[in-house]
């Protein structure tokens, strides 16, 4: 398999795994805006699970412009 086909595999996954970590840390969240409203309800794991998806997120889509922008 080609490298660039692997590291479009590798961002789909590490973004589509980031999605499913914040919607699980959200699952039984009745207040969803304001922002500040939502993370006072979570509890301590819901909040790390929460920024772990966010951050899986944020890391995927700047590696994803960093090698669009090298290669």
């Amino acid at each position: 398999m080609p490298a660039d086909k692997t590291r479009r595999i590798a961002n789909a996954i590490g973004f589509i795994s980031g999605v499913f970590a914040c919607l699980d840390a959200l699952r039984d969240r009745a207040v969803l805006s304001p922002p500040d409203a939502v993370w006072q309800t979570l509890r301590n794991p819901q909040r790390l699970e929460l920024g772990g998806g966010i951050a899986l997120i944020l890391v995927t889509l700047v590696s994803a412009i960093v090698w669009r922008e090298s290669g």
